[in-house]
């Protein structure tokens, strides 16, 4: 990857109105501003989206673990080396063991429910969207209600948009390297 991205990164400070609003709550949450968001921050529109998006999944029902073993499943799929190394790090914070988030990054796991989120989310990337009954039957199998289902592809579109930004942009990495396994 390279280490310029193709589009500047807005400096925090430099910013103004919705973007320096958004890099301000993101330096709160995360203590540093990392490079994805000042990417992002180009457009105020986009990080504005972007920060309420993860605001709004953050309060859903899916828990946070769940959440970041979805997003390195797409990550890796995706060869989104940024968003891998992101994800794994905030997977280990919301609880994740290594070996889940590698298991994860797989598009596996030992708990069924974890396991047929995972492969749900795959076959949405992989399949653009094109599931059958069975497949959303499945979720329901393991507990997943109408609403957990919808927030399972809220994830899956935030990390799209998320993986696409750090390839297409060429976002440099901050976050400790992740080997990307399938991509």
């Amino acid at each position: 990857m390279s280490t310029t991205s193709r589009v500047a990164l807005v400096d925090p400070k430099q910013a103004q109105g919705d973007a320096k609003i958004a890099l301000d709550q993101i330096q709160g949450a995360f203590g540093a501003t990392p490079a994805m968001f000042r990417a992002v921050a180009n457009s105020p529109a986009a990080i504005k989206s972007l920060w309420g998006s993860f605001g709004a999944l953050g309060g859903g029902v899916i828990p946070a673990k769940l959440g970041e073993q979805i997003a390195v499943a797409i990550a890796d799929r995706n060869a989104c080396e940024y968003c891998l190394a992101a994800h794994t790090a905030l997977g280990r914070k919301a609880g994740a063991s290594s070996d889940e988030m590698a298991a994860a990054q797989m598009g596996e796991s030992g708990d069924p429910k974890t396991a047929a989120a995972l492969r749900f989310a795959l076959k949405v990337v992989n399949d653009r969207a094109q599931v059958d009954d069975a497949d959303v039957q499945s979720l329901r199998d393991v507990g997943f209600d109408d609403g957990a289902i919808v927030e399972i592809l809220a994830h899956v579109a935030l990390n799209l948009f998320t993986n696409y930004v750090n390839v297409a942009l060429a976002v440099p990495v901050d976050f400790p390297s992740v080997k990307l396994r399938r991509a």
